[in-house]
This record gives structure tokens, C-alpha cells and sequence, in this order.
């Protein structure tokens, strides 16, 4: 196992190498959200984005912490568990059957404090050992 879990500033920088200015910045400051959340996380870039996990939970399913994908005019912070997931500001998107995302438009109008909540909250919960909710 390799001893840094974060990719490259180069394996980074080749991921984002067709986002616009804007979407990069995003990504970038997400990325700093989920360090700070979880430094013991793994990064990938697994389904067409940056994916995190924490191994001792389990892989990139049971172990997982979020994914950060750039759509053409936004950036997805997406929950494979997020129907699991408090979400006080109702922020969350989607109708998959667990995953949840935030569609994140804007550096300037991202509701940053309340992304670190559920970054957060998604680093500490071990979704292998709690039930899902009912109907979730």
C-alpha cells in the first residue's frame, strides 16, 4: 500500500486538464474539504471522477466518503450513501435508490460550510454497520 493516499498534483492536474478555470477551483477546494475531513482517506479517480474512501471501513462501496464529479457546467459532489445522510439545508439531489449529490455552480454561491458538514458526517459514519433508513 502506497504510503500517500492522495493522488499527484500531476495525476490531478491531468484529471483536470479539460475543466474550465472555474469547475477547477471547485474541485480543488472539495478536495481540500475531504483532507481536512478524512486525511486517512484514499483517493482515486474511479467512475469518471475523483472518488474517496476510507480502507479501514472498506473499498471504494462500503468504505466510501464521496465523489467528485465535473459535469460540463457544474460540479457534482455526490454520496454513494447520502439517502443515509443528514441534510438539514436540503441540498441533496437525485432519486437513486442511496446516492445523493450537490450540484456545485459556483465557487462564490457554494454553501462551503455546510459541504464540509456532510463531507464530514459521510468520513465519520461506517455505513457497513448501520441499517439503511426505511425505504432507502
Amino acid at each position: 500500500m502506497r504510503e500517500n493516499r492522495f493522488l499527484t498534483l500531476a495525476e490531478i492536474d491531468s484529471f483536470l486538464t479539460r475543466a474550465p478555470l472555474d469547475l477547477r477551483e471547485i474541485v480543488l477546494e472539495l478536495r481540500n474539504l475531504v483532507a481536512a475531513a478524512c486525511p486517512e482517506a484514499t483517493e482515486r479517480i474511479l467512475w469518471g471522477g475523483l472518488s474517496y474512501h476510507d480502507s479501514r471501513r472498506g473499498g471504494p462501496v462500503k468504505g466510501a466518503i464521496c465523489q467528485i464529479e465535473l459535469e460540463r457546467d457544474h460540479v457534482r459532489l455526490g454520496f454513494i450513501h447520502g439517502v443515509r445522510l443528514a441534510d438539514p439545508q436540503a441540498l441533496f439531489q437525485g432519486d437513486r435508490l442511496s446516492k445523493r449529490y450537490v450540484a456545485i455552480r459556483s465557487y462564490d454561491e457554494a454553501p462551503w460550510e455546510a459541504l464540509r458538514q456532510l463531507i464530514e458526517e459521510a468520513a465519520k459514519v461506517d455505513f457497513s454497520a448501520s441499517p439503511p433508513p426505511p425505504g432507502g
